[in-house]
């Protein structure tokens, strides 16, 4: 045997999907499309969930019922206060046997109102913003941001809000120094070039008429506010409004071949993953795809994967059939669905070339996360990692394996809520350039490949 045979037969790479199935091109382009549709309809996770709800009622999913009786191929999903969803497809097995469990999260990093947000500055009105999840805040500064959320007023009505998307609306923006009188900031660490209590949003600069109104200009942009919206200040107490990037998702590059958006951390799995759900009929095992908020800020709240409502789901599924539910839960596989760091030339230091994850390789599964020493991390065992790609190359399906940065980087997911559950979790999703910024890029036969990762698991 000759060097070059060696070598061929005991050492791998990553073929790059384009060189090794270029016909996959077009075929990614056109899922993306969709793709693009959601991420322009879902820019909040009470958005997500709405057209969810949508998409899942026009391919025959019910509403789940607990005293209810389902047959294999039964299509049935469940709302978790308007935040977070389940979508299941019963299985020819029973739950005792084990479910495929999908878990993607929903919420994305943003621009959150203060409860009392509105004042008045040297003639400016502006809201004052709480951010939420891991931001570069300076990212933020001097972007058009489109204002999203629900207000309840004191009557019990609630008020959606929707402006800065439409051809014609309004959108909001956050000032920065100009560079001729920046050289006070410029000596700012990067993390601090914008402070959290300067991510002000500008809203007004025209003033109410009457010599008499302390706060004109504030009075005018609630003026305003109540004539379209029919609220209060007040009313912000009640509230819960989003300020998230007013860009629609668009092709990168002359090729096209990425797509750019907001909110691709996690929408990206999302999306793939109720595809996959929608498109899977009559499986094996009873599948979960779950589409969960809160991960951007650890998992918490009864909205999040770090309470039970996953857990009583299970619950019910398994009473349904009359087994214990321990027994579920300790013969499922469940995929974390979450995007990983997908590597960039330009950033390299912070990279593992061996062990990371690249565009236009496929998914990625990152057998663990956290921090430092697999800190807040699952780790997966050998035995799920030898299942899972297993099933994907008995599929055809492109992937990697990635970790999330160089050792002492890292980060987590909803992984561990899951293992807490005494259920098998591995994370799987798609490489990401440019994470949690109000604008990410991820490769379109990435998406392509994760879709059919999540339903060749359904499937086996």
């Amino acid at each position: 045997m000759t060097g070059k045979e060696l070598q061929e037969e005991l050492t791998w790479k990553f073929p790059h999907i384009a060189k090794e199935a270029p016909e996959q091109v077009e075929e990614a382009a056109a899922f993306c499309e969709g793709y693009k549709a959601f991420l322009d309809e879902g820019k909040t996770e009470r958005e997500c969930v709405k057209k969810a709800v949508e998409l899942l009622k026009a391919a025959g999913y019910a509403e789940f019922d607990t005293q209810d009786s389902y047959q294999p191929g039964d299509k049935v999903y469940y709302v978790n206060r308007n935040k977070a969803i389940i979508a299941t497809t019963f299985g020819e097995k029973s739950v005792k046997e084990g479910i495929r469990m999908n878990g993607a999260h929903i919420d994305s990093p943003r621009l959150d109102l203060k409860p009392s947000p509105v004042y008045e500055k040297d003639d400016m009105a502006l809201f004052k913003t709480h951010y939420y999840g891991g931001i570069r805040k300076y990212q933020w500064a001097t972007i058009p941001l489109a204002m999203h959320g629900v207000i309840i007023k004191k009557n019990g009505e609630m008020v959606e809000l929707n402006l800065g998307e439409k051809p014609g609306d309004p959108v909001f923006c956050i000032t920065d120094l100009l560079p001729h009188l920046s050289a006070e900031q410029n000596e700012r660490k990067l993390k601090d070039g914008i402070k959290g209590e300067e991510l002000n949003i500008v809203i007004g600069s025209i003033p109410y008429t009457d010599d008499e109104v302390k706060e004109p200009v504030k009075l005018m942009a609630l003026k305003l506010m109540n004539e379209q919206f029919g609220i209060t200040e007040k009313d912000f107490l009640r509230a819960e409004v989003e300020f998230v990037p007013a860009h629609k998702a668009s092709d990168v590059g002359f090729d096209r071949s990425m797509v750019g958006a907001y909110g691709q951390d996690d929408r990206i799995c999302a999306y793939t993953a109720l595809m996959a759900e929608i498109d899977t009929k009559n499986p094996t095992y009873t599948t979960m795809t779950i589409l969960t908020d809160k991960e951007e800020i650890g998992s918490e709240g009864n909205t999040g994967l770090n309470s039970n409502y996953v857990g009583d789901y299970i619950t019910y599924l398994a009473e349904l059939e009359g087994v214990n539910p321990k027994e579920v839960f300790r013969n499922t596989i469940c995929l974390s669905s979450d995007v990983n760091a997908a590597y960039d030339p330009t950033f390299a230091s912070v990279y593992d070339p061996l062990n990371s994850s690249y565009v236009n390789k496929g998914c990625v599964l990152t057998k663990y996360t956290g921090a430092r020493g697999k800190s807040g991390s699952n780790d997966a065992s050998a035995e799920l990692m030898a299942k899972v790609i297993g099933i994907m190359e008995k599929e055809g399906v492109y992937w990697q394996i990635g970790e999330l940065g160089a050792v002492d980087v890292g980060g987590g997911t909803i992984a561990k809520f899951v293992a807490s559950m005494n259920i098998d979790v591995v994370d799987l999703g798609v490489p990401i350039l440019s994470m949690h910024a109000p604008f990410e890029l991820a490769s379109k036969l990435d998406v392509l490949n994760t879709y059919r990762a999540f339903k060749a698991f359904y499937k086996n």
